[in-house]
């Protein structure tokens, strides 16, 4: 486009800076605070009061604190969860079934030992937890497996195939734990049995013991993917299946195995919810919206661009948000959903944000053409 004696024109980026990185990502969260602000003029609250409670609760409430900190390793979880499969150019969107399947295989651990019945457990508290997460990453991996395998041997859409499993398994938790299920509660109150006072996860720096595996866990992803020649082969299978198949890289293995990973990780999802969230312990009648917030695990992983530790402070924000805006709305008896509001407009800035990520305005003075000189050319 030319405007005068400059031209503008659009350039992609060959090479991102940190910084920039960063600063990208601070307008677009800045932004979404600011077009946030509207929503609470509406409701005639200031949004500088609005904002203090909001992040106050989240971050330094000794009530809202620890909520932020297990929401955040939830989300973490689910980020990863989707993240290993799309470097290898595969979308994984079951993260809500598998998280059911994951809090399903932890809690049949407990179940198959009696430890809701019993007085004393067969085994060691200890040994039982370990199995309780194993467990759960085994049947997370095993569901998602399934969505690797069809699309490694038939080709068959993986985000089909998973979308129609998070339904399966919504209505195989119903039949667990409502009235007449196995792992229905002694109450019958549509929710699942609550895990004994010696099963409950134990705390590590203030939190159940699964924030530090979050933690551990994107180190080493980044490590996986940045250092490794397995990590190697699932970029490059993401980037270029056809060319990584003629340097001897199998399709069929990278999809099930990127599958089985990610899988793994949505499954320990679901043990950290239900079974290591302090009030929690059990499977709740309201399961439904733990699997409709997996899905912010595939916004976080997308902003955080592919990288593990960069969905970090991402998903702390995210969870920091939804519970310090949910907790502000009752404050300033704000409209219903402004949580929901809030995290979406981030999201929609955080998408915008990439035409700044990926391109840049390059502008460059056109040269003047020359003017002939008349006198010269009638002499």
């Amino acid at each position: 486009m030319k405007l005068g004696l400059y031209e503008f024109t659009l350039e992609r980026r060959h090479a991102v800076h940190a910084l920039h990185t960063a600063l990208t990502a601070g307008l677009a969260i800045l932004l979404a605070l600011v077009l946030s602000s509207f929503l609470f003029l509406s409701a005639e609250a200031n949004p500088l009061d609005v904002y203090r409670v909001v992040f106050s609760y989240a971050y330094t409430d000794p009530l809202g604190l620890p909520a932020t900190i297990n929401r955040a390793t939830y989300i973490l979880f689910c980020a990863f969860a989707f993240l290993v499969p799309l470097r290898g150019g595969l979308w994984n969107v079951g993260l809500p079934g598998q998280v059911y399947a994951g809090a399903l295989a932890a809690f049949a651990v407990p179940f198959a030992v009696r430890a809701h019945e019993l007085s004393t457990l067969p085994a060691a508290p200890g040994v039982v937890i370990f199995l309780m997460v194993v467990a759960a990453a085994v049947a997370g991996a095993a569901l998602a497996g399934v969505a690797g395998l069809l699309r490694a041997k038939l080709q068959v859409n993986e985000i089909l195939v998973t979308m129609m499993l998070n339904w399966i398994f919504f209505w195989l938790v119903a039949h667990f734990i409502k009235e007449g299920g196995p792992f229905m509660s002694a109450t019958a109150e549509g929710e699942g049995f609550d895990l004994p006072a010696s099963l409950r996860a134990p705390m590590a720096f203030g939190a159940p013991f699964p924030a530090v595996l979050a933690l551990a866990g994107a180190l080493s992803l980044d490590f996986l993917f940045a250092r490794t020649t397995l990590g190697y082969r699932v970029r490059a299978f993401g980037q270029n299946p056809a060319a990584a198949a003629y340097a001897g890289i199998s399709p069929e293995t990278q999809s099930v195995l990127v599958f089985l990973l990610g899988g793994a990780f949505a499954g320990v999802a679901g043990y950290h919810y239900f079974g290591a969230v302090p009030e929690l312990h059990r499977i709740p009648g309201n399961y439904g919206y733990y699997g409709d917030l997996a899905f912010y695990g595939i916004i976080c992983a997308l902003i955080a661009r592919g990288s593990s530790l960069g969905a970090v402070p991402v998903a702390i924000l995210f969870a920091g948000l939804s519970l310090g805006g949910r907790f502000a709305q009752g404050q300033f008896q704000l409209p219903f959903g402004v949580d929901y509001a809030m995290l979406g407009l981030l999201m929609m800035t955080f998408v915008g944000s990439q035409f700044l990520y990926y391109f840049r305005i390059a502008w460059r003075r056109t040269a003047v053409p020359e003017v002939p000189d008349v006198s010269t050319e009638r002499s």
